[in-house]
């Protein structure tokens, strides 16, 4: 526990010692970013090592605060947490070292620097965290300092704009745990986490589920509290994007298996949260595919990737409440495994669409092409992201679903008619969401680095330096690694497994035995295609290889413009499921006989904000539009409320 501490204090004072060289960027964006690398680097080791042992560690020492204390707790599952977000922040704040750079001309980059080594201390603190307060306050200053980094291009309007979405979401969820905590407080007669196992009746069990549910699932993105996931996390920068979208929104899950580890599982919260992960994963890869701004798709991802681990989460838990322990092993390390996996692709593929934007300025998707040959590294390391996202082998993201349709099929063949029928249902929403996945990444794969260049940035476009290209081969490798020691890395996460399914009935072993015939045919894979590549390359060397363009239908000059666009590319899926999308088409075309330009949109608004939230929101602000007669803009009717508000409460406490 004392090197977490030494690994906080040093993201905190390199923070702060950015601040006061906020005058020289240079200096500034050295020294945080070092520290960031340091302290993360510091971090990993304890996390590693209370992970392998299983063995958790406490600190407590009391504070003046009334009902706080500093009760810290480094147990295999915050082990877990804390390992992937030094992991992540350690690359991510390499990454933004050269990043941050392109602003060094326009604007100071201390205050940004020390919020990004503030947020990762708080993400490190919610998850060792043991006192509600304390809880709550290194919750708070997560989001306060998320906010500050969303809002880092703040003289933009969307970039505000999604800034105040996400800070008024967080803070509805927010509400929500209140309750759930004054809820525990009062029956337990404590604020410490250690006291709130096993002391709610069966009904305030089901009252603080609820409320865990909505108020960790907005900050985890889950739908339809996701609203403000694809607004934030397009406008950030692209490592704090990272960040973002690979480690905070699975603090929202952290929080939930903490609060759910309290108690006995009631029967419903399996069935709720395979429910609220297979809508989740359905409609966020569906609005994914009609995107076309690359980090907006990126972010919808997200949410479909959080849909899969709840569905993970959701077949372990009622295999937990069937008694069957197989497919209670295998759910629950499938959707473990995930937060994992995602960390990882999902930080990697983040990097590599700021990449992009840092050498094309831009993007939409519809206006790059070609950047393969121009930007080798990012295009290959994209790639292997994409792939691992789709759930393809032998990349990481296909072990841990397969561990989750592995726990599905024993469903279907051990459990009763009905929860058999639920399993089914499972599989076929789990393989419709890789497949819609495996369509978007390859279409957009596909448009930005395969064909020609549709733009003149595209065009110039040149591969990134080192600092940044190497976080992506390292995450890269990870997407590779943990396909192949798939068997290691499950068993490595016993501890987690073992704190929600009793020791006789966890038979870690099992999700091993079966991840070691995907590791075999991985590196059977991975040698057949060494050996053709080996092959291919003795067959040509002492030969001329001639190249040329591809056979252009008998058109003398192709052109750019004659590619598939991702528009085209997803319009008969989005066309399909526009019952849900409700794409809006834009089309102006020439009725001249010769023809001159014509244009065609696409644009495909969220359903759920523009019909649910925002008339929602509208209604509240109309229906307390008055509330602005108090509002004077002068200080001496300010403090009068103040003392108008205290004189009520000093006759209130004299009754």
């Amino acid at each position: 526990m004392d090197l977490i501490f030494i690994a906080l204090g040093i993201l905190f004072v390199s923070g702060l010692l950015a601040l006061f060289l906020g005058r020289n960027n240079a200096a500034a964006s050295f020294c945080a970013s070092a520290g960031a690398i340091t302290g993360s680097i510091v971090g990993i080791i304890p996390s590693i090592a209370v992970l392998v042992s299983g063995t958790a560690v406490k600190t407590v020492i009391p504070w003046q605060m009334p009902f706080g204390s500093f009760s810290c707790m480094l147990d295999p599952l915050a082990a877990f947490f804390s390992l992937i977000i030094f992991l992540i922040s350690g690359l991510s704040a390499l990454y933004g070292f050269t990043y941050f750079k392109a602003y060094f001309g326009t604007r100071k980059i201390a205050i940004p620097w020390f919020m990004f080594n503030v947020l990762t201390g708080s993400m490190v603190l919610v998850c060792i965290a043991q006192n509600v307060l304390f809880f709550l306050l290194s919750w708070e200053l997560m989001t306060i300092s998320s906010f500050f980094l969303v809002a880092f291009e703040s003289q933009k309007v969307a970039v505000r704009k999604a800034a105040w979405t996400y800070l008024i979401a967080t803070h509805i969820g927010t509400s929500a745990l209140f309750l759930m905590f004054m809820i525990y407080s009062k029956f337990a007669g404590s604020m410490e986490f250690a006291d709130f196992h096993n002391v709610l009746p069966a009904a305030q069990i089901n009252i603080c589920l609820i409320l865990a549910i909505a108020g960790f699932g907005t900050k985890a993105g889950i739908m339809p509290f996701h609203v403000w996931l694809p607004e934030a996390h397009p406008v950030a920068p692209s490592h704090v994007s990272a960040l973002m979208s690979g480690v905070m929104i699975k603090t929202g899950i952290y929080a939930l298996l903490r609060i759910i580890s309290f108690n006995a599982i009631p029967f419903w919260l399996g069935n709720t949260l395979l429910a609220i992960g297979i809508v989740s994963g359905i409609l966020g890869v569906l609005f994914a595919i009609a995107q076309h701004d690359l980090k907006r798709l990126l972010a919808y991802h997200s949410v479909e990737n959080i849909g899969i681990i709840f569905i993970g989460l959701g077949v372990g838990f009622i295999g937990l409440y069937s008694g069957n322990s197989v497919v209670a092993v295998l759910g629950f390390g499938g959707g473990i495994l995930h937060i994992l996996n995602h960390a990882i692709f999902k930080s990697l593929l983040f990097l590599g669409a700021g990449s992009v934007l840092h050498s094309t300025h831009t993007l939409e998707i519809d206006h790059l092409g070609g950047l393969l040959k121009r930007m080798p590294k990012t295009g290959a390391t994209f790639l292997i992201g994409s792939a691992a996202i789709a759930g393809l082998p032998p990349f990481n993201g296909f072990v841990s679903e397969f561990l989750i349709y592995l726990a599905m099929l024993f469903g279907v063949v051990h459990f009763p008619s009905n929860s058999a029928l639920i399993m089914l249902t499972a599989i076929i929403s789990l393989a419709l969401i890789g497949g819609l996945a495996t369509a978007c990444f390859t279409k957009a794969f596909g448009t930005i680095f395969l064909g020609e260049p549709r733009t003149e940035n595209a065009r110039q476009a040149k591969e990134a330096d080192a600092f940044m290209t190497i976080p992506m081969i390292i995450l890269s490798g990870f997407c590779i690694l943990i396909g192949i020691a798939g068997p290691l890395v499950i068993t490595s996460l016993s501890g987690i497994i073992r704190q929600f399914i009793p020791t006789q009935g966890a038979d870690i072993s099992i999700a091993a035995h079966y991840l070691t015939y995907i590791s075999i045919s991985g590196l059977v894979l991975s040698g057949l295609i060494g050996l053709f590549m080996t092959l291919r390359y003795f067959l040509l060397r002492n030969k001329s290889v001639r190249e040329s363009v591809t056979w252009d239908c008998g058109y003398n000059y192709p052109s750019e413009t004659m590619q598939y666009t991702a528009s085209s590319f997803a319009q008969p899926i989005t066309d399909f499921f526009n019952f849900i999308l409700r794409t809006k088409k834009h089309f102006k075309h020439s009725t001249l006989y010769f023809p001159e330009r014509s244009t065609f949109e696409t644009k495909t608004p969220d359903v759920i904000r523009q019909k649910v939230y925002q008339p929602l929101f509208l209604s509240i602000k109309k229906y307390f539009s008055f509330l602005h007669i108090i509002q004077r803009g002068k200080i001496q009717i300010y403090i009068s409320y103040l003392v108008v508000t205290l004189l009520v409460l000093l006759i209130w406490g004299m009754r």
